[in-house]
């Protein structure tokens, strides 16, 4: 099972203790309703580690510690963005815009 750790302003995960992917946020406030906000800034996954799902996992990974804090993503990251908006699932947590 992948171990995700929480950082600051950010979601990783290790491997012999080396961070090998890490998606980092920003606090941005809050909407007009008062639901607090983060934009996902980057998705990085280091050398040697891509084609594993690692990015798709850590994007999953935020959307639920979304749903846990409940708070909304606003994705500045392209492939975050990607994800969660080609998921139906997902789009709960995106921002309203």
């Amino acid at each position: 099972m992948d171990e995700f750790k929480l950082g600051n302003n950010e979601i990783y995960m290790e491997e012999n203790g080396e961070v090998i992917a890490r998606i980092q946020f920003v606090p941005s406030g809050s909407d007009e309703n008062g639901k607090e906000l983060i934009t996902v800034k980057h998705t990085i996954v280091n050398e040697g580690h891509n084609g594993k799902g690692l990015g798709k996992k850590l994007v999953n990974r935020i959307v639920e510690y979304a749903k846990e804090e409940n708070i909304a993503i606003i994705p500045e990251c392209t492939y975050a963005k990607k994800v969660l908006e080609s998921n139906e699932e997902f789009r709960e947590v995106l921002a309203k815009r």
